[in-house]
């Protein structure tokens, strides 16, 4: 279906799932503050073709370090394998894999921002999305011992229910004005010769929509849980006795007749027919809605919930389209405050594809 062109290229804020006031800390990805630990989605076998090397880097792109191995060793940077790409502003423990022959010539291989913290073996080239999440250190500066105490508070809801999957502001451009250049390419109103570049803005647009799906659909959920179903039915375009089957769901996103679900955190996808059964099983971390990132061969919605998917979906055929968890679960959540530095320490993981600093959005709002 072509979309209207001006309302969904307006960039609004995007709703926060928890309602507490803002907080007046301070977050810069840095280093010393903002540390990823890539966790594998396989043990290595310790035997094959292929070195596995446990990388640690600092201020520098994924795409900067492999474009320094491939130019010390002497190959193509497609010849390096890895699962995903990580911050530049942050400390990064990743793995990477490339033909042993290479293994010799990276033994005396020196940068003053990349360090080689192990070896191993295996027989296949690590791929994208050959991981099962990462493992975060974040540390939080000029927070109160007021809302310290807020943080865990907001951390204690988030461990209850999770949070929504929005993608990151990392995924729209240092402009963030990437999924206008997405929209432009898809409408045929831009051309852009470099493949890579196309790709991206295209893929920041689906990530735009998806965003803006989600953030209403959140809208929907805050109405359905504070208001009477008779006093809602009308703006939202529910029958009163849907909304309160809705009402009596207990997490806060509520799943819709017609929602696409998928197994979590690995599983296929499918329709929520029974809606009470399904948003239970949501509530117990076993299945969680999904959002549409538009394309070809991609699964839509139906029922009600492709009312409100269809507002956000577009008609791309140069790309497959997919679908994306509308909500994660972050595991190991611990956090720590040093009262006499006024810093919040936070730890925990998330599952690939989400986004550390969703998490902080969502605390500090």
């Amino acid at each position: 279906m072509p979309m209207q062109e001006t309302p969904l290229l307006e960039n609004k804020p995007l709703q926060y799932f928890l309602n507490h006031s803002s907080m007046d800390v301070y977050f810069k990805q840095s280093k010393d503050d903002f540390i990823v630990t890539e966790v594998p989605l396989y043990e290595f076998s310790g035997e094959g073709e292929h070195l596995i090397i446990k990388l640690r880097k600092r201020d520098l792109a994924t795409w900067d370090a492999l474009q320094i191995l491939s130019d010390y060793v002497g190959c193509k940077t497609r010849d390096i394998g890895y699962a995903g790409l990580k911050d530049k502003n942050a400390m990064t423990i990743q793995y990477l894999s490339i033909h042993k022959k290479f293994e010799d010539k990276l033994k005396t291989f020196e940068h003053r921002n990349i360090k080689i913290l192990d070896t191993t073996y295996h027989n296949n080239k690590i791929k994208i999305g050959h991981l099962k999440g990462n493992r975060f250190f974040i540390r939080l500066k000029h927070v109160s011992p007021v809302n310290a105490k807020k943080i865990e508070e907001v951390l204690g809801n988030i461990v209850t229910f999770g949070m929504p999957n929005y993608f990151g502001f990392q995924r729209f451009g240092i402009d963030k004005d990437n999924f206008i250049k997405g929209y432009e390419i898809i409408h045929g109103k831009r051309r852009e010769k470099n493949r890579k570049l196309s790709k991206m803005f295209i893929s920041a647009y689906q990530s735009y929509l998806f965003n803006n799906w989600l953030s209403k659909r959140i809208e929907v959920s805050k109405l359905i849980e504070s208001f009477e179903a008779k006093s809602i039915s009308g703006e939202l375009g529910l029958e009163v006795d849907l909304i309160k089957q809705l009402q009596e769901q207990e997490h806060p996103f509520k799943v819709l007749p017609g929602d696409v679900m998928s197994h979590y955190p690995y599983g296929k996808i499918f329709y929520a027919n029974d809606i009470q059964s399904e948003a239970d099983k949501f509530r117990a971390f076993d299945r969680v809605p999904t959002g549409l990132l538009p394309g070809k061969k991609s699964k839509k919605a139906e029922d009600i919930a492709r009312v409100y998917e269809e507002k956000f979906d577009d008609d791309i055929k140069i790309v497959d389209g997919t679908r994306r968890y509308a909500w994660v679960f972050p595991t190991d959540v611990q956090s720590n405050y040093k009262e006499e530095q006024n810093h919040m320490e936070l730890n925990f993981f998330l599952p690939k594809g989400s986004y550390a600093t969703v998490l902080i959005e969502q605390i500090i709002h």
